[in-house]
């Protein structure tokens, strides 16, 4: 009988974690809060508690699990496992992560980003559709990136590649980004880039039309918001949108005339939007990239939602343990 695969998707608030068959169907998934107090040293403890407890609860033994994939925030030594630096969860000056995770669980695992784990799992079971040449664009609070070349994650030689976010897109006046640069494509195309921009042209107009009523009665607006308003054709919204499409046009043009990948998969929050962002973003690709590039590459939505990073991660399991 062929072993199960244990996915965590490690975030600043929750951790999410699945039971996934060697052949990628989640058996059984759910969350625990990521406890990041004491400079984050109850997490892997946590974790390993919540996998024992759930393997009772479902009346299975430890010796059914191949291994733990683990997706976490930050730049990843996929080697040894270490994190170099998680601010978030109080983790820094190269934290032993895989090491830490296999004394308390008993089981052997393996690490890598959390960006570069969605990545693998659209790959396996979402839009990648089995493309070997990927890469995977997470637009949410921030903007993460994950890249996949002939079938292998792209880990650079501090495991950094994929810093898709932090690419500057705006090279004079741009916004500060939490990184220390200014003009990061993050701080224009994430959720919080498009209230910032949301909010700036709402300063600056007459404050009428759908966007501004909203305002109005909330006291501030959301992603979400500028995208309903858009559709319902509100102009402050829609030069949001034009402004949000045009940078991460730009962005992706460039990152595949660097490496001609067959799909460009967005996922977050912020590509819910749909067409009336995903339409806008093709434009400004097919302007900016290459033509042969323009012609073989695919622009999706991401498909598996909040299931890709524990999917990627058990991917990870199953290919590297």
């Amino acid at each position: 009988m062929d072993k199960m695969l244990i996915g965590v998707d490690l975030g600043g608030t929750t951790t999410k974690l699945a039971l996934i068959s060697y052949y990628g169907e989640i058996l059984h998934k759910w969350e625990i809060p990521t406890d990041v107090s004491d400079g984050g040293k109850n997490i892997t403890t946590n974790i390993a508690k919540t996998i024992d407890r759930k393997l009772d609860e479902l009346g299975h033994d430890k010796k059914e699990v191949l291994g733990i994939g683990m997706g976490a925030p930050g730049p990843v030594n996929l080697a040894t496992g270490i994190i170099y630096e998680a601010v978030n969860l109080g983790w820094v000056d190269e934290y032993p992560l895989k090491d830490l995770l296999e004394v308390e669980t008993s089981l052997p695992a393996v690490i890598d980003n959390d960006a570069n784990c969605a990545a693998l799992g659209e790959m396996w079971k979402g839009a990648g559709d089995g493309a070997k040449d990927l890469v995977c664009v997470t637009l949410g609070t921030g903007v993460g990136g994950g890249v996949i070349a002939n079938g292998t994650v792209v880990h650079g030689i501090s495991g950094a590649a994929g810093e898709i976010g932090h690419i500057t897109s705006i090279t004079e006046g741009g916004a500060p980004c939490n990184c220390g640069k200014t003009g990061c494509l993050e701080t224009i195309a994430s959720a919080t880039g498009i209230v910032r921009l949301a909010q700036e042209e709402l300063d600056k107009s007459a404050q009428q039309g759908v966007l501004a009523e909203i305002h109005v009665k909330n006291g501030q607006v959301s992603a979400k918001d500028v995208f309903d308003a858009a559709r319902n054709q509100d102009p402050s919204a829609l030069k949001v949108i034009d402004t949000v499409a045009l940078h991460l046009g730009l962005v992706l043009a460039n990152i595949a005339n660097t490496l001609n990948p067959e799909k460009i998969v967005l996922g977050g929050g912020v590509s819910q939007a749909g067409e009336i962002l995903l339409g806008r973003v093709g434009e400004h690709f097919n302007k900016f990239a290459f033509p042969r590039v323009a012609k073989s590459t695919e622009i999706a939505i991401a498909t598996l939602g909040n299931d890709a990073g524990v999917i990627g991660a058990a991917w990870l399991a199953k290919n590297k343990l």
